[in-house]
C-alpha cells in the first residue's frame, strides 16, 4: 500500500499550509503533484510558490464571495464550476501522472453542497493505489473519516482574527 489518505480537519489554522508544506516536500523528492482547490477565490502565497516549483495548479473558483453570499443563480454556477474541476482532477488521478494529489478545502466544498459526496468518495474508491491523496475542511462526514489513513484535526486555541485582524497575505493566503 503506497498510496494513502490523509484528512486535515479542524476550526484551526494550518490546515492548507500543512497540505502545502507536504506537497513541497514531495516535489522536493521528485514527486509529481496536483493541487486542486476549492471554494478560495483570491490568490494565494502557496499556489504561486507551488507553482514555480512544479505542482499542477487546479482551481475550482474564481472571485472573492463566500458560499453563503452568492445568489441561487451564483451558487448553481459555482456547483456546475466544482463538480466540474473535481471530475478533471479524477481524470488526472486516473492518470497516474501524479503521485501525490491535494484537494484543499474539498471537505467544505462537500458540506456546502458544490462537491456531491458520492463524486467525492467515487474518486477516492477508484484511485490508483500509487496516489496519495490529501482532504481539507472542517467538520468531514464519516464517510470520507473512514476511508482515511491519516486523520488530524487542527485545534483554534487562540487567533487574531478573534480580535478583528483581518488575514494578512503571506501568512493566512
Amino acid at each position: 500500500m503506497s498510496g494513502l489518505i490523509h484528512l486535515y480537519v479542524g476550526d484551526g489554522k494550518g490546515k492548507t499550509t500543512a497540505a502545502a508544506g507536504l506537497a513541497m516536500r514531495a516535489l522536493g523528492c521528485g514527486k509529481r503533484v496536483l493541487f486542486g482547490q476549492f471554494l478560495k477565490g483570491r490568490p494565494t502565497g502557496e499556489i504561486a510558490s507551488l507553482a514555480q516549483l512544479g505542482a499542477k495548479i487546479l482551481r475550482a473558483k474564481s472571485g472573492e464571495k463566500f458560499i453563503f453570499q452568492l445568489s441561487p443563480e451564483e451558487k448553481a454556477e459555482s456547483v456546475r464550476l466544482h463538480t466540474q474541476a473535481l471530475a478533471e482532477i479524477g481524470e488526472e488521478i486516473a492518470s497516474g501522472r501524479f503521485d501525490l494529489v491535494i484537494l484543499d478545502e474539498v471537505v467544505d466544498a462537500v458540506n456546502s453542497g458544490v462537491v456531491p459526496l458520492e463524486q467525492l468518495t467515487a474518486l477516492l474508491d477508484h484511485r490508483p493505489d500509487t496516489v496519495e491523496v490529501v482532504l481539507t475542511g472542517r467538520n468531514p462526514p464519516e464517510e470520507i473519516v473512514k476511508r482515511s489513513d491519516y486523520y488530524t484535526e487542527f485545534v483554534c486555541r487562540k487567533h487574531p482574527y478573534q480580535r478583528g485582524v483581518p488575514a494578512r497575505e503571506g501568512i493566512e493566503y
